[in-house]
């Protein structure tokens, strides 16, 4: 009877790991198909763009520009929804005076593909080169802001290239980080597909750094935050907001926006040509 039932724990224990295994990208991407708005709902003239990746996948991003608009934001959004649930933050972005660029990753709203990490950022990588080769902007005249698993993306890009700047906000140390915290009961480390090691690639990044975290986030616990922040060179700040993981950004209206937008602002020369 013992032996039965540590047989019936141990073949469930690695069944469970099989699982794990098998559909970790059903524990990583949550995305959603239809968009909820556009940015002319807000009051945005803005330009629908259609990118293509090195790998042939076709996605969709809107071009946001700003009146009077110095400097440009790429914005990588997180793991969920598409880039019609990020219009506060593309307006904010405009009345700071900047254009910015959002794209759906591949699987997202009205981008072909299914997601993977190498695809994302080799949706990154499109985004970028939209920008640089079709819209003429010089890489010192671009700010990459990733939000939450898109820190990690915009984090890669940043290693790659050379921006004016890196904003990460809401972002963790890297995805087996993150799930040996939340399943330690398993070897997440060992049955992780995905890395997103976003603690990894920020000494190899020279341009000026900006950490935005919650103490209140429940995603992605306060230490992420602060550990991105030894691990970035310097010049780098970090600046502590309040609220929720999904919300944190609007909760703490200008005490989040005024830092954000010195810091953005100083990363852009000032005689930067406009698009």
């Amino acid at each position: 009877m013992f032996w039965s039932i540590v047989r019936i724990a141990v073949l469930s224990y690695l069944g469970l790991m099989l699982l794990l295994y098998l559909f970790q990208s059903r524990l990583v991407y949550f995305p959603t198909r239809t968009l909820e708005g556009t940015p002319g709902q807000f009051g945005m003239t803005f330009e629908d763009v259609a990118l293509e990746t090195s790998d042939g996948v076709k996605l969709h991003a809107w071009f946001v520009p700003a009146p009077e608009g110095r400097g440009t934001v790429l914005f990588c959004h997180g793991n969920g929804g598409n880039i019609s649930h990020r219009l506060p933050t593309l307006q904010t972005f405009r009345l700071m005076g900047l254009n910015t660029l959002i794209f759906d990753y591949r699987g997202y709203g009205r981008s072909e593909g299914s997601p993977d990490e190498e695809g994302t950022y080799r949706d990154a990588e499109a985004a970028w080169t939209w920008l640089v080769e079709t819209k003429k902007i010089p890489p010192e005249g671009i700010v990459l802001f990733g939000r939450s698993l898109g820190g990690a993306v915009a984090a890669r890009l940043a290693e790659m290239h050379a921006p004016a700047g890196l904003v990460l906000e809401s972002t963790f140390t890297s995805l087996p980080d993150r799930g040996a915290e939340l399943y330690w009961f398993l070897p997440v480390r060992l049955l992780s597909r995905y890395r997103y090691d976003t603690r990894k690639r920020l000494p190899k990044i020279t341009c000026p750094v900006l950490i935005v975290h919650s103490p209140d986030d429940e995603i992605i616990p306060f230490a992420h935050g602060r550990r991105l922040f030894e691990a970035a060179n310097e010049p780098k700040k970090f600046l502590e907001i309040r609220g929720g993981h999904n919300e944190g950004f609007l909760l703490s209206g200008p005490d989040y926006e005024t830092p954000l937008a010195e810091f953005i602002r100083g990363c852009i020369p000032a005689n930067e040509p406009r698009p």
